[in-house]
């Protein structure tokens, strides 16, 4: 590539871009206005820089200044933030911690709080975070999101929204002319699967109150819903639990292999209140049959519609399996228990290791500990108070 000289510069006029070497160019736009860019290259993102118009700075200077840009790309800095930050302009980095900063009184659960400025500093901060949240653009973002938006669709698309926060608060400042082209950025990403219709389940806020109108009335059904609320089991499990799985003195449920759904035998710590109500059952107890929930029909279990008949005759628009959902955001926003714990709580699928560590030991008693808290949640409070719970 031949190098420009002042003289080719200045005798340029065709629209275009006009090389003079290591990423250097003259650019004359369609009204004839000439600048200049240099092309860097870090960590396999290209980008152009301008470093000035052509009438102020020549070719000289111009070389110069490329120069120093890439050197400090080499080095790590961003020309561009940098001269944002001189004009007053944060970066997309300090943006975040301004927003968050702004808002974070607003929020009542300390944890939201933490959660959205966490996710923003892990997944857009590293590739973002050095930017001018000026020049924070689509295909920036697309490029940020296509990392996470398939093997983390729900983190991807909280993502999405905390970055647009971002910006659209940028703009409210002034820093920014224009919002994000969400449309735009969503047409590049690709599909993601559709979503998993879950259960309707009670918010736990409600859930004491719930259990108060529960224990009004007292029936096959109500007892076998309040056994699953209070082990955070399956309906079906419940249903076809029987006095031989349960040792009442140990305070355990053992569910055999063949009745859950990962074929692996579950043990469930019994809290208190679960071994209360079992010993209420008594009374219940049939000569004819083991289980400790038999339906009308002689020898039959109590079927799932029993269930449901007892939360349609209390008005709850519910299911008996969403209460197991309901368990899960109590623990995630409600106390300091690890996530692998409450997993386990509900016999998800985890690692086989997992699952052997917290069927024994000490950690089965952590399980009970978890159990036992959850359950004095249910029962303690008539007036549905959410009481922030914190494992030692």
């Amino acid at each position: 590539m031949a190098r420009l000289t002042a003289a080719s510069v200045k005798a340029a006029k065709e629209p275009g871009r006009y090389g003079d070497g290591e990423g250097l160019y003259l650019v004359i736009g369609k009204r004839g206005g000439k600048s200049w860019v240099v092309r860097v290259q870090k960590d396999g993102r290209r980008r152009d820089i301008g470093i000035g118009s052509a009438s102020k700075v020549p070719l000289k200077l111009a070389r110069e200044r490329a120069s120093e840009v890439r050197e400090k790309i080499e080095r790590g800095i961003d020309p561009v933030a940098e001269r944002a930050r001189a004009a007053g302009i944060p970066t997309f980095s300090d943006a975040v911690k301004a927003v968050h900063a702004e808002n974070a009184p607003n929020w009542k659960n300390p944890k939201h709080s933490a959660q959205w400025i966490n996710t923003l500093e892990t997944y857009a901060v590293p590739t973002l975070g050095n930017r001018s949240v000026a020049d924070v653009d689509a295909a920036a973002v697309r490029d940020c999101l296509a990392a996470i938006w398939l093997e983390k669709p729900e983190t991807a698309r909280r993502l999405r929204q905390r970055i647009n926060t971002v910006i659209d608060w940028a703009v409210g400042k002034g820093y920014r002319d224009a919002a994000l082209a969400l449309p735009v950025i969503d047409k590049a990403l690709p599909r993601q699967r559709a979503k998993t219709k879950h259960h309707a389940a009670l918010p736990y806020s409600e859930l004491p109150q719930f259990m108060g109108k529960l224990r009004e009335t007292e029936s096959m059904g109500r007892l076998a819903l309040e056994a699953a609320i209070l082990t955070a089991a399956r309906s079906g499990e419940v249903r076809l639990m029987t006095w031989s799985e349960l040792d009442l003195e140990a305070a355990t449920w053992t569910v055999p292999a063949e009745r859950m759904k990962a074929g692996r035998e579950h043990v469930v710590p019994l809290s208190p209140q679960a071994v209360a109500l079992f010993e209420g059952m008594e009374p219940h107890r049939r000569e004819y049959t083991d289980l400790v929930f038999p339906g009308q029909k002689r020898g039959k279990p109590l079927s799932d519609m029993t269930l449901t008949k007892a939360l349609r005759d209390m008005g709850v628009g519910v299911t008996a399996h969403g209460f197991r959902s309901t368990f899960r955001d109590w623990v995630g926003e409600q106390t300091n228990w690890p996530s692998d714990l409450a997993e386990a709580a509900l016999a998800h699928v985890v690692s086989d290791k997992t699952v052997a560590a917290y069927q024994r030991g000490t950690m089965l008693e952590k399980r009970r500990q978890l159990m036992n808290v959850w359950a004095a949640y249910c029962v303690g409070s008539a007036d549905g108070r959410i009481l922030k719970l914190v494992a030692n």
